[in-house]
């Protein structure tokens, strides 16, 4: 099933399913109440039902196949919003060794571009190891944070950072956690994934290569407002039986940029979640990104954004992930 969190004109967002290969919207708690004539508390939100796991998915079902009239609505009609508005927490994850062999030699290029000798700056980066593969990545999944409150969905215009001249893409994938759990093994962590969602990572470029030699994280290259972008829908976990097979690629104003496939993963999500729960509780909602696939962000072809473009991410099952940038 294709969860999404809708809103109408003037109206406040809702927990729908995508129907009809995906032109119409179901109001599942518009169904509930036409088929029982009451509310159901497990439709409230699709975080309501990521806290309720299997039982609200089969619940859903039963209100898709019922299909009550009157609770339904073109999808062209509604915005979609992130499919859970807000998660309680975000991490996102570096799980693709591609990715990073290339945006970091990228990243040293970028910072010595505005050094008085750009040759003997890279010479000192590579010399001194800034901007490389950290050896950890290889001992276990790093992650960082990305701001929860600058989340917007498919369809939403993606304001311009004001100080940065190269902002970038960055193709990725996610899931949702659905039954909290702590100290979780890898062998029991699928059991724990409530869905999953495409993920553009904003970046913007200039600011983070400045800010992580600081090894707090990206800083000021990631946060900024509508800089965090998920969606179109959250697919439920019973329907997504592979995935490590996923075709995944991104197009600039209709042309291909690049892309890959989830099965390049080095690190799973199973390995993520392991290793996030070791003596910490992880909750209902929470979102783990992939971090980017192998060519999937102009970094790594020294491509970046213009306002006014518009990007598409697509993951395989999923959908597309659509959005404007503008300044």
């Amino acid at each position: 099933m294709k969860l999404v969190t809708f809103q109408g004109k003037n109206s406040t967002p809702k927990a729908g399913a995508l129907i009809d290969g995906g032109a119409t919207v179901i109001d599942l708690q518009a169904a509930h109440e036409a088929v029982h004539a009451k509310p159901s508390p497990m439709l409230a939100s699709v975080l309501a039902m990521a806290e309720n796991s299997d039982q609200s998915v089969r619940l859903a079902q039963q209100l898709v196949d019922a299909k009550p009239a009157g609770v339904t609505h073109k999808l062209a009609d509604v915005q979609l919003l992130s499919p859970i508005p807000a998660p309680p927490q975000m991490r996102d994850f570096l799980c693709f060794e591609e990715h990073l062999v290339e945006a970091f030699k990228k990243s040293r290029e970028v910072r010595a571009s505005s050094a008085p000798d750009p040759a003997a700056a890279m010479r000192e980066m590579e010399e001194k190891g800034i901007l490389t593969i950290p050896e950890v990545w290889y001992q276990r999944p790093i992650f960082y944070h990305p701001n929860r409150l600058n989340v917007v969905g498919t369809g939403t215009d993606v304001m311009w950072p004001g100080y940065s001249s190269r902002l970038d893409f960055e193709l990725e994938f996610g899931v949702f956690i659905g039954k909290p759990g702590k100290d979780i093994s890898k062998e029991k962590a699928r059991e724990h994934i409530f869905g999953y969602t495409i993920f553009n990572d904003v970046s913007a470029r200039d600011e983070q290569v400045i800010d992580m030699p600081g090894q707090l994280g990206p800083g000021k290259g990631k946060d900024f407002d509508t800089g965090n972008i998920l969606g179109p829908c959250l697919v439920t976990a019973d329907e997504m039986t592979d995935p490590y097979s996923l075709e995944m690629e991104v197009r600039v104003n209709g042309e291909r940029w690049g892309g890959g496939n989830s099965g390049t993963m080095r690190w799973k999500f199973e390995d993520c979640i392991a290793h996030a729960s070791r003596s910490e509780t992880l909750f209902s909602g929470e979102f783990f990104g992939s971090g980017t696939v192998g060519s999937g962000c102009g970094l790594e072809t020294m491509r970046f954004l213009k306002p006014g473009d518009v990007v598409e991410l697509e993951v395989q099952g999923i959908g597309v992930l659509k959005n404007r940038f503008v300044k």
